[in-house]
């Protein structure tokens, strides 16, 4: 069976927040939040990462819920700064952003369209079981690991054998 042919099984937390965006009464405000990109990878929206959890609006205030990929991730801050001034910039006055650990976030959340961006920009997505990684340059799977840590916690820094470059690899977490 082809991959095409697979029907795609997700998460249940990746379900619900996908519904909690379908279903909304502000999908206005949903589309405004795709402008605002992950500041460490700047070609992916918060939303295709996974981390914009839902949008509410309460007596004109908008309260958006982020979940950060780990707790200690050092971007959050700048998200949470760039989607009250994305908000505030569209007439939205009172903008409160909340971040939410639990569930923890999962790499199983990123869209299709973030990990195919992922690889454009150099980074190669998250694998099953942290296998099959392919080197997002050259796309050889002949490659050795270098360092659990890369750029940023959550990502791992490789080396392919085949083109000699390195990259960052989005663990799968």
């Amino acid at each position: 069976m082809s991959e095409n042919n697979l029907i795609p099984i997700l998460p249940q937390e990746e379900f619900e927040r996908r519904e909690r965006r379908r279903s909304s009464v502000v999908p206005e405000i949903w589309n405004l939040l795709d402008s605002v990109k992950d500041p460490e990878v700047p070609v992916i929206s918060i939303w295709e990462l996974g981390v914009l959890q839902d949008v509410l609006v309460t007596d004109g205030a908008v309260t958006v819920s982020i979940t950060p990929t780990y707790s200690g991730c050092p971007a959050i801050n700048a998200m949470a700064e760039d989607i009250e001034l994305c908000l505030k910039n569209a007439g939205y006055e009172r903008v409160e952003v909340l971040r939410q650990l639990h569930p923890a976030w999962s790499t199983s959340w990123m869209s299709v369209e973030a990990k195919r961006k992922l690889a454009d920009y150099g980074i190669a997505p998250s694998q099953k079981d942290d296998e099959g990684i392919a080197c997002p340059h050259c796309g050889s799977f002949d490659i050795k690991l270098v360092s659990h840590f890369g750029s940023t916690a959550c990502k791992a820094l490789y080396q392919c054998r085949s083109c000699s470059e390195p990259f960052d690899y989005f663990k799968n977490l």
